[in-house]
Order: C-alpha cells, then sequence, then structure tokens
C-alpha cells in the first residue's frame, strides 16, 4: 500500500536536510542548561514548559512562530555554545539516519567584539566535524558497508534588520547612520557574501551555499543583487527562501535576480491568486510558464511540511499543502526540517508525513531521497559527490531489501 511505510524502515534510509537552520534546532536540554549559565531569562526552565509557552504543535502566526529564536540565539554567543549545538544537531541526524546536512545560519546574528564573523563560521564548523570524525569511525562506516556523514554550511543573509538583532546590526546601523535603510541591508548582506567566500577559499571551511532569509513583503530581492552577483562569482550555490509569504513572482524574481539553484519552502507556486504584480494579467499562464521554467532547469525546492502547516492557516490539513501537486508535476523536491525544534519535528516525521498524506510509493520516496543528495551543495569534488550519491542509494536499495520491498 503506498505510503504505508513502518518508521523502522524511514529511519535506517539514508536521507538528507538540505534545509535546516541552526538557531532553529537546539535541544531543549541545551538550551535550558546555557542560558541557566549565561543568565538568559526564559519563560520556564522546564523542557515541558518551553513547549507549552515557547516552541508550539501550532501557531497563530508567521510571528508567533519567529518568538523562539529570540531565546535560542540568545545562548549563541561564545566559541564553545555554538561548537556545541552544532555538534548536537549532527548527532540528533545521525541518530535518525541522515547522511548529509547542510547547516544554514546568519553569521552576522553571532558575531560581536568578542568574535568575529569567520570565529562564528569556524566554531560551527569544529562542532559538525567533531560529530562527522565519529560516526565515520564506525566500522560499518570505514569498511564502506555504510555512506559517511557530511555535511556543508550555508551563510544567510537577511532581507531586512534591526538594533535588536544582535550587537552586531546594532552598530552596523549606527555606522551606517545616514544610509537609506534598504542599502544598509544590501551592505551587511554583501559583506556576508564576502566573509562566506573566503571561508570556503582562504580558510578551508566547507561554506558551500548563500541564502536570502526574512520577510518577503516589502523586502524584495533586487536588493541583494549585488551580494549574490559576488557569491555566483566565487562559485557558491545559492538558495532563497522565496514564495513562502509572497506570490510566485517572488519565486521567479529569486531565480533571475539572484540566481537561485534552490528555492526554499516555495509554497505559493501553483496559486495564481497569490501574484500582486498588477504587470501579470494572466495569471494562471504565468503559473504554467513558471513551473516549466524550474523544471527545465531542475530548480529543485525544499519542502517543509510541518514548517508550513504551523505558520500558514491555509496548511493546516495538510492535504492542501502544494507538495503533491508539486509531485504530479514531477518537480525536482527534497524533505527537510526548516527548524527541528522550533517545529518540533525530525527528518523522518517529514518523510513519514509525506508518505502517508500523499501516498507515496516506494518509487517517488527513492527520487526523493535521491534529489536530496544530488540536489545538495556537496563540498567536495564532483566525481567524489557522484561515488556518494551511488554508495548512498545502494545501501537505500540494501536497507529497502531488507524490508522485503521490491527494487
Amino acid at each position: 500500500m503506498n505510503g504505508d511505510f513502518p518508521r523502522e524502515f524511514l529511519l535506517k534510509i539514508p536521507k538528507t536536510d538540505l534545509h535546516v537552520h541552526l538557531d532553529g534546532s537546539l535541544r531543549l536540554g541545551t538550551l535550558i542548561e546555557l542560558a541557566r549559565e549565561s543568565g538568559v531569562k526564559l519563560p520556564s526552565y522546564t523542557e515541558e514548559g518551553l513547549l507549552e509557552l515557547v516552541f508550539k504543535e501550532q501557531y497563530q502566526s508567521l510571528d508567533e512562530y519567529l518568538k523562539g529564536f529570540g531565546l535560542t540565539n540568545d545562548v549563541m554567543r561564545t566559541p564553545e555554545q555554538l561548537e556545541r549545538i552544532a555538534y548536537e544537531l549532527a548527532a540528533d541526524n545521525q541518530q535518525e539516519g541522515v547522511r548529509y546536512i547542510e547547516v544554514r545560519f546568519a553569521p552576522q546574528l553571532h558575531t560581536s567584539k568578542h568574535m568575529d564573523t569567520m570565529q562564528v563560521i569556524r566554531s560551527v564548523c569544529e562542532g559538525l566535524e567533531r560529530a562527522k570524525k565519529e560516526f565515520n569511525s564506525r566500522p560499518e562506516i570505514v569498511s564502506g558497508k555504510e555512506p559517511p556523514f557530511e555535511y556543508g554550511l550555508i551563510a544567510c543573509a537577511l532581507r531586512y534588520f534591526n538594533e535588536h538583532f544582535s550587537s552586531y546590526h546594532r552598530s552596523f546601523l549606527a555606522l551606517h547612520r545616514y544610509t537609506p535603510r534598504e542599502r544598509v541591508y544590501s551592505l551587511a548582506s554583501m559583506e556576508l557574501a564576502h566573509a562566506a567566500a573566503h571561508a570556503n577559499r582562504h580558510e578551508g571551511l566547507p561554506v558551500v551555499g548563500f541564502d536570502l532569509a526574512g520577510s518577503e513583503e516589502g523586502y524584495p530581492p533586487h536588493r541583494h543583487r549585488e551580494a549574490y552577483e559576488y557569491a555566483h562569482r566565487n562559485f557558491l550555490k545559492k538558495t532563497v527562501h522565496a514564495g513562502e509569504a509572497y506570490g510566485p513572482e517572488s519565486i521567479f524574481k529569486a531565480i533571475t535576480e539572484l540566481h537561485a539553484d534552490r528555492i526554499g519552502h516555495g509554497t505559493s507556486l501553483l496559486n495564481p491568486e497569490a501574484i500582486s504584480d498588477p504587470d501579470i494579467t494572466d495569471r494562471q499562464r504565468y503559473v504554467e510558464d513558471l513551473v516549466q521554467f524550474i523544471a527545465d532547469r531542475r530548480i529543485t525546492i525544499e519542502v517543509c511540511l510541518t514548517s508550513n502547516q504551523q505558520t500558514n492557516p491555509a496548511y493546516r490539513d495538510l492535504t492542501a499543502h502544494p507538495f503533491g501537486r508539486m509531485m504530479e508535476r514531477k518537480l525536482s523536491l527534497t524533505i527537510c526540517t526548516d527548524n527541528r525544534t522550533v517545529s518540533r519535528t525530525t527528518v523522518t516525521d517529514e518523510y513519514a508525513k509525506a508518505c502517508k498524506i500523499f501516498g507515496l510509493s516506494l518509487r517517488e520516496l527513492k527520487n526523493l531521497v535521491v534529489y536530496g543528495f544530488k540536489r545538495s551543495f556537496f563540498p567536495h569534488k564532483y566525481a567524489r559527490k557522484r561515488e556518494y550519491v551511488r554508495k548512498s542509494m545502494e545501501y537505500f536499495e540494501r536497507v529497502a531489501k531488507e524490508f522485503g520491498y521490491d527494487v
């Protein structure tokens, strides 16, 4: 029966998470411990209390969803905190069969006079690298029986910010007091693009991609075009949060103005009613053309079912989520968590929901898994990536056979 896969099977198959925010994926116990050590005030100092008051099953709005990030970012202020949180994120993924992750975060949220941007990036890498080395020393990995664990980093620029975001942003705004705000946002993105490229090219750190996050409405992508052009010229891969809380034209602009290789969320892609550009008169035709445009270029959509369900009332019933229609159109899709803690989810949970609600066949499940590996911004040479994908999918087939599936 399609979609009826046992959880043990979904746990064991090799998986990826290409869209997971570091500051949305802390262990609650770690948040509480670090808050006590740092004197950070929490609304509760028990996991049960935080789940009731902050990290809920459902949120009334995107603003409510984002409130928890203020708490998590307050305990991500030192190299030791960042290293630990990154290590634990990798370990949690490894525990559920995830073999490749791309951890995205905004380094400027953690930068201060005590820790510059490069130290922020390096600390996160050190945590991920420690988890990688521990996992890959296992006999089944060393022998080649199972694929190893790998990771990459994605640096997130912000569509907008204010002085309350971080000490870095407060100082940045003060230094550019007479510069128009939209230009200040552009300059901050450009600074991050330079840092990301430097980390990749000169520090040997696996910063593989560049992202743009934050409210879409009122903060158009063209303000960050210069930063994306720089990332593009320096061979960083590009992803953009687009079509999450704005119309399909936001997705088109992310691709054409920012060279996006992947799209984060993209839930408005098939919704002509979400188009607000008055110059688009035939909305349905625009949507059809955009879908074809994306499909032809194999631009991958990073699907985050639970997150979308929590922040958009239209998807409280997940059968209304466009994922099913995207599957029907044979688009390149990959299953992601977005925020493991804020959304109270795991990669396995997301796959289980996708399979059950949309009745996925084994072939469709396998395609989703392989897209996660193939469309990754893998930090090593292309030949090594091909070998890694091959080994991962051979392992998928071996696990499927163990569970009695015909592959």
